[in-house]
C-alpha cells in the first residue's frame, strides 16, 4: 500500500480541526448558555430552562440532559463501530461515514442553542434534549471512523505518532477557535443583542467546521492507503473481543479518570474567570488562546521525549501536572498580592506541557494496542478499539457533567461550587494516573517489533 504523505496527513487533521470547533463550542458553552452564572445573567443571557437542581433535588435540567445525551452517545459508539468495521463500500470503510455524517454534526450544534421559547419554558428543555441527541449521534458517526483511520493510515510507530500530533495540533486550534466565540459575540452583541449573537457567531463558526470536515473525503482515497477487510460478527460481541484485551481495560479505566477531571475543568473554566478571578468572560479566550500557543511549544519536546522515555511515562507525569494545576485553581482569587490576570497566566503556564501531552499521545496509544491485538487474534478491530475507549470515555463524560452542574450550585455565591469542582478535578486526575501504573507498555511494543 502507499504510504501517506504529508500532504495527506495535513488534510487528514483539517477533518479534526472541524469536529473539534464543534466540540469546543458545545463542552465550553452549552452550559454556559442554559445555566449561565449572575455575570452572564446581567450582561443580558435569557434563562430558557429551570435553573438550579430541580431533579429529584440533586440534579440540574442542562446536567441531566447532558449526561444523558453522553450514555446514549457511548450506548451508539459501538453501534457505529460495527457498522464501519463490516462496511464494504467502494469508498473504504471510514469515509463515507465522514462524508454523510458532516452536514448533520454541524447543523445540530447549532441548533442545539436555538431554543424556540424566549423564556423559562418546558419546550425548551424538549428541543434540547432533541437536539443534544442528535448532536451525539452525528459527532460518533463521524469521530468513531475517523479515529479508525489512524492506525490504518499510519503504517508503522512513526508515521502513527506523527498523524497523532497533525490531529492533536488541529484539534487544539478548533477547540482554541470555539473559545474565540465571546470575542465575536461581544462585537456583535450591540446591534442585536446578546442571544442572537451568540447563534449567530456559532452558526459562522459551524459553518466553517463543515468544510474542514468534508476535507479529507474529498481529499484521501481510503483505499489507496488502507488495506483492511470487513470484519465479521455484530456490535456486542465485537466489543467483548476488544475488552478481553488487559493493557486496554487498563488504559481506558486511566483514561475515564482523565475525562471526567477534564471535562468538569473545561465546563468550569468561563465560570472561574469570571466568579472566582472577576475579570470579564472575554479572558477566558485570552488564557486559553495562550494555554494553546504555550501547548504547542511542547510539541515537539513531546515527540522527542516520547522517543526516548515512551509514552507511558510522559502520560503518568502529565496526570500529575494536571492534579497540581486543577488544584491551584481551587485558590484562584484568594492569592493575596497577585492580580486576577497574573493568577490565571499561571494557570496557564502550569496547564501546557501536560495539555500538549494528552492531545498526542493517547491516540497514539490506542494504535499501539489495536495493533498488538490485531497481531494477536488475526482480526482488524481498529474501529472497535477507538469507539469502545470513546464508549468508556463518554460514560465518564456524562458523570462529569452531573457532578459539574451540582457542584457549581454548593455554597451559597461566591463561587464556593466552582472551588469544590477545582478540588474533585484534581482527585479525580490522580486516581487515573494511579491507574496507568498497570498499563503494560513494554510487552506491547516489544510484540510490533
Amino acid at each position: 500500500m502507499k504510504k501517506l504523505p504529508n500532504s495527506k496527513i495535513a488534510a487528514f487533521a483539517v477533518g479534526q480541526l472541524g469536529w473539534a470547533i464543534l466540540s469546543g463550542l458545545i463542552s465550553n458553552w452549552l452550559v454556559y448558555f442554559y445555566q449561565p452564572d449572575i455575570t452572564a445573567q446581567e450582561a443580558g443571557q435569557t434563562l430558557f430552562v429551570p435553573q438550579g437542581r430541580v431533579l429529584l433535588g440533586v440534579f440540574t435540567v442542562i446536567g441531566a440532559i447532558t449526561a444523558l445525551g453522553r450514555v446514549f452517545d457511548a450506548v451508539t459508539d459501538p453501534w457505529i463501530a460495527s457498522l464501519s468495521d463490516r462496511c464494504k463500500s467502494s469508498s473504504g470503510r471510514r469515509i463515507p461515514f465522514l462524508k454523510w455524517a458532516a452536514f448533520p454534526l454541524a447543523a445540530s450544534t447549532v441548533l442545539v442553542f436555538c431554543a424556540p421559547v424566549g423564556q423559562t419554558s418546558a419546550w425548551n428543555v424538549v428541543w434540547l434534549s432533541v437536539f443534544v441527541f442528535g448532536y451525539y449521534l452525528s459527532i460518533t458517526a463521524y469521530c468513531t471512523p475517523f479515529n479508525a483511520l489512524i492506525p490504518e493510515l499510519g503504517h508503522d510507530q512513526k508515521q502513527r505518532l506523527n498523524i497523532s500530533t497533525a490531529i492533536s495540533l488541529t484539534f487544539i486550534v478548533g477547540t482554541a477557535l470555539a473559545y474565540v466565540a465571546p470575542v465575536i459575540w461581544g462585537l456583535l452583541e450591540g446591534s442585536m443583542g446578546r442571544v442572537s449573537a451568540m447563534r449567530l457567531t456559532f452558526g459562522g463558526m459551524a459553518v466553517l467546521a463543515f468544510i474542514c470536515m468534508l476535507t479529507p473525503v474529498f481529499a484521501i482515497r481510503e483505499k489507496d492507503y488502507v488495506q483492511s477487510h470487513p470484519t465479521e460478527g455484530n456490535a456486542v460481541s465485537s466489543l467483548v473481543k476488544t475488552f478481553r484485551n488487559r493493557d486496554f481495560r487498563v488504559f481506558v479505566g486511566s483514561d475515564i479518570f482523565y475525562w471526567i477531571a477534564l471535562t468538569m475543568f473545561q465546563t468550569g473554566l468561563p465560570f472561574f474567570v469570571t466568579s472566582l478571578l472577576g475579570l470579564e468572560e472575554s479572558m477566558s479566550t485570552i488564557f486559553f488562546v495562550a494555554m494553546t500557543a504555550l501547548s504547542l511549544v511542547f510539541y515537539l519536546p513531546v515527540n522527542f521525549l516520547t522517543r526516548r522515555f515512551g509514552k507511558k511515562k510522559l502520560v503518568l507525569a502529565a496526570f500529575f501536572l494536571f492534579a497540581a494545576a486543577f488544584l491551584y485553581t481551587s485558590f484562584l482569587g484568594r492569592l493575596p498580592g497577585i492580580s486576577p490576570v497574573v493568577q490565571g497566566f499561571v494557570l496557564v503556564a502550569a496547564a501546557a506541557f501536560p495539555m500538549a501531552v494528552f492531545g498526542i499521545l493517547p491516540q497514539a496509544m490506542v494504535a499501539d494496542v489495536a495493533e498488538y491485538d490485531a497481531g494477536r487474534t488475526g482480526e482488524n478491530r481498529e474501529g472497535m478499539f477507538y469507539a469502545a475507549r470513546t464508549f468508556a470515555f463518554k460514560l465518564g463524560q456524562s458523570v462529569s457533567m452531573l457532578l459539574f452542574t451540582a457542584l457549581a450550585t454548593v455554597g451559597n455565591g461566591g463561587g464556593q461550587g466552582y472551588r469544590v469542582v477545582a478540588c474533585v478535578s484534581a482527585a479525580l486526575a490522580l486516581v487515573g494516573g494511579i491507574l496507568l501504573f498497570w498499563y503494560d507498555e513494554k510487552k506491547i511494543l516489544k510484540s510490533m517489533g
